[in-house]
């Protein structure tokens, strides 16, 4: 359990042994209709899913998987050479119907609980800002959560996770196969192409998702990609 923070114990049988050290924080949606169906399914020895951390729309958080085992959260992902992502990471369900069953904005209380709960795991286990991800930046072919009406702002702001870049922003002018170039060496699994570029645009330009490569897309590639990233953060 995370110390300081008001955490409900609600154990899931859905795990297995670590084969990596934690360096990953993973953050998804629940994507189900109700966050009961969504913390029954996680629970569910049948399903094969599960999750360290729920956190519902009220704020409250469940702990159903201790963080030193491997909770089955991330499925066939890949972020940064990892290809077991499950091992390296501490998963964390956001409750939100999602895309299929009425995507909408993450409440206040939810963020208030998440913003101390994600500050806290990554202090103790030492995780970097670029490796506190979406499900869709691990598996950007199957995956859209927690999607591009997550507040990445406010997580990057207390350093959190990585900034959006905004200043002295340069095109670099690559072409296409240099941009998923440059795409893999930040981090993305780029063997479907116009999935891994859909999946940066919605974690780093959310206001226009179309899979298309672009001279913005280019800037804030490269800026992300230099030892400090310039945002308004």
């Amino acid at each position: 359990m995370s110390s300081g923070l008001a955490i409900t114990q609600a154990p899931s049988p859905n795990f297995d042994a670590r084969a990596l050290p934690i360096t990953m924080i993973v953050l998804h949606y629940t994507g189900m209709e109700s966050a009961e169906a969504a913390i029954a399914r996680l629970r569910d020895p049948e399903a094969k899913v599960s999750a360290h951390y729920v956190v519902d729309e009220d704020g409250s958080i469940l702990q159903l998987v201790d963080e030193d085992k491997r909770a089955w959260h991330a499925g066939r992902s890949h972020w940064r050479g990892i290809t077991d992502v499950n091992s390296a990471s501490i998963g964390i369900e956001i409750v939100n119907p999602g895309h299929e069953f009425g995507y909408h904005n993450f409440t206040d209380a939810q963020m208030g609980a998440l913003i101390p709960l994600v500050a806290d795991i990554k202090a103790r286990h030492a995780i970097t800002r670029g490796n506190v991800v979406g499900h869709s930046d691990v598996a950007p072919a199957r995956k859209q959560d927690p999607g591009e009406l997550f507040n990445w702002h406010a997580l990057a702001r207390l350093r959190l996770a990585l900034p959006r870049p905004t200043r002295n922003l340069v095109d670099p002018g690559w072409p296409d196969a240099g941009f998923m170039l440059a795409l893999e060496r930040f981090g993305y699994n780029v063997e479907d192409g116009e999935a891994a570029v859909t999946a940066f645009q919605r974690r780093f330009r959310p206001e226009l998702i179309d899979g298309e490569v672009d001279g913005e897309c280019r800037c804030i590639l490269l800026a992300l990609l230099l030892p400090k990233p310039q945002g308004e953060d």
